[in-house]
């Protein structure tokens, strides 16, 4: 039976009034307490250590670790340098309170509500999934005319497999060139070196399943 929003248990959302340590800035900000649980995922994902992200934000590795503990809230300037370091809008942490308070969000995406990670080769993903914290990926790729992943391979631990929706896919896996078109899918164990790009004049669209999630 489908519940009524009085039946639906919402998360509390914790109001701080922070102090960015690097700028002394004060600032009020409101997160709710699902802001570490996705940094801390998204940073194991895009494979950054804490130490990592401390140097390319300047914030500290402590006050880093305290943020995915949710001990310490995070400025909007500090947010903002986390995001840009892990590749993704600062919205990517801000989910709707109606939203996140939905019981199908856990297992649920509407179109509307992915959240996008951007790449600076003109390549997007907007994630199917629910969360990173479980053993599948689940993308859909955007492919602006002439992006790639780069000219050398690149491999990691897991499975891919993906469908090209529209567009014109370059697959290299190994030595092996490969060119697919809409319709046409794929499947490599990702230890084996591969890139991809897009070849053609249009905008490329694949949904890229990965496990585990990595990137």
């Amino acid at each position: 039976m489908e519940k009524t929003p009085a039946d639906q248990q919402t998360r509390p959302v914790r109001s701080f009034t922070t102090l960015d340590s690097e700028s002394g800035d004060t600032e009020e900000t409101a997160f709710d307490g699902s802001l570490g649980a996705q940094l801390r995922e998204l940073r194991k994902v895009r494979d950054f250590s804490l130490a990592m992200l401390a140097e390319q934000t300047g914030l500290s590795v402590g006050h880093l670790s305290q943020i995915e503990r949710n001990l310490s809230s995070p400025s909007v300037k500090a947010l903002h340098d986390i995001a840009n370091a892990l590749g993704v809008n600062i919205s990517w942490f801000f989910q709707d309170e109606t939203v996140a308070a939905r019981p199908e969000r856990a297992y649920i995406v509407r179109a509307a509500e992915r959240r996008i990670l951007h790449f600076s080769s003109d390549i997007s993903d907007e994630l199917l999934s629910p969360n990173l914290s479980g053993q599948l990926e689940l993308l859909w790729s955007r492919f602006a005319p002439g992006s790639t992943s780069g000219v050398e391979p690149y491999r990691h631990k897991g499975e891919e497999a993906g469908v090209v929706i529209s567009g014109t896919l370059e697959l290299w896996i190994g030595d092996t060139r490969h060119i697919l078109h809409k319709g046409d899918s794929f499947s490599f164990k990702s230890t084996l070196p591969h890139r991809y790009s897009n070849p053609g004049d249009e905008p490329t669209d694949v949904v890229w399943a990965i496990t585990p999630p990595s990137y």
